[in-house]
C-alpha cells in the first residue's frame, strides 16, 4: 500500500511541477492510471487515495476486473486497441469512453451496438503521430476525415483526441509527436463541427509526462510509475490479435 502511495504522489507531484513550469494550472491535467496487470486490490488503493480515472488496454481484463471494481467509485475509460467482436463486453462492462477510435468500420459497429442499447459513448480519435508501423491510430493526415465521419454517427460524442508518443530518448523528437496531435485539434476545432467537442488532448505516460503537459495535454496516461514494472512489454497490449 506505501508504494503505491508513494508513487501515486510522486506522480502528481511531477504533474504539478510540470503546469507550473508551463504556466498552467494543475486541475488542467487529469491523470489517468493505466491498470493493465494491476490486481483489483492495488488498483483500490489509488482510487480510495482520490485517484478515480482508470484506463484498461484490453477487454478481458476489463472483464475480469468488473465484479471487484463495480463498488468502488471509479471512472473507466478504455485505451486499448479495441477489436469490433469486443464491442458488446465493453458496452457491458462500465467502460464510459473509448480513447482509442480509429477507423470508420469500428465507428460504424459501435454505432449499431450502440443503437441496439439505446446508449451513447465518448470517444477519442486515436492518432498514430510517430508513424511507427507497431502502433495503432489513424493516419494524422486522415484524422479530420475520420472525424467528419464519426460526428455523423449520433450514438458516438468526440470529446478528444489520444496519441502514444515516440518511444524514445530523444526528447524533440517525442515532443513533435504531441505537438503535431494539438495541431490538429485546432483544426478540428476551426470547423466547428456538430457532436464534436476535442477539448481533451490524451497523450503522455510515465517517461514523458512532462513533455506531454508542455504541449497541451489534459489526460496523462500513467501505469508503471504507479503500479510497478509489468510483466510483459507494452507491445503485448498493443497488438491486435491479444484483443
Amino acid at each position: 500500500m506505501e508504494e503505491v502511495l508513494d508513487n501515486l504522489n510522486q506522480i502528481l507531484k511531477r504533474i504539478e511541477q510540470a503546469c507550473e513550469k508551463s504556466a498552467r494550472r494543475a486541475d488542467e491535467v487529469k491523470l489517468l492510471m493505466a491498470t493493465k496487470t494491476v490486481s483489483p486490490e492495488r488498483i483500490k488503493i489509488a482510487l480510495r487515495a482520490g485517484q478515480t480515472l482508470i484506463g484498461e488496454n484490453r477487454v478481458q481484463e476489463v472483464k475480469e476486473k468488473y465484479e471487484d471494481l463495480k463498488d468502488t467509485p471509479h471512472e473507466l475509460h478504455f485505451i486499448g486497441h479495441l477489436q469490433t467482436n469486443k464491442i458488446r463486453d465493453i458496452l457491458r462492462y462500465g467502460v464510459s469512453c473509448i480513447q482509442s477510435l480509429d477507423r470508420r468500420e469500428l465507428a460504424e459497429k459501435l454505432h449499431h451496438r450502440l443503437t441496439l442499447e439505446k446508449k451513447k459513448m465518448n470517444v477519442f480519435i486515436q492518432v498514430n503521430t510517430s508513424g511507427e508501423e507497431s502502433k495503432f491510430g489513424v493516419h494524422p493526415d486522415e484524422a479530420i476525415a475520420l472525424v467528419q465521419q464519426v460526428c455523423q454517427l449520433d450514438t458516438l460524442r468526440i470529446r478528444g483526441l489520444m496519441t502514444i508518443g515516440l518511444f524514445s530518448a530523444e526528447t524533440e523528437k517525442v515532443r513533435q509527436c504531441f505537438r503535431l496531435l494539438k495541431t490538429i485539434q485546432a483544426q478540428i476545432q476551426a470547423l466547428c463541427l456538430p457532436n464534436v467537442r476535442v477539448d481533451d488532448l490524451s497523450m503522455g505516460m510515465s517517461g514523458d509526462l512532462e513533455v506531454a503537459i508542455e504541449e497541451g495535454a489534459t489526460i496523462v496516461r500513467v501505469g508503471t510509475a504507479i503500479f510497478g514494472r509489468r510483466e510483459y512489454p507494452d507491445s503485448f497490449y498493443w497488438n491486435e490479435r491479444r484483443g
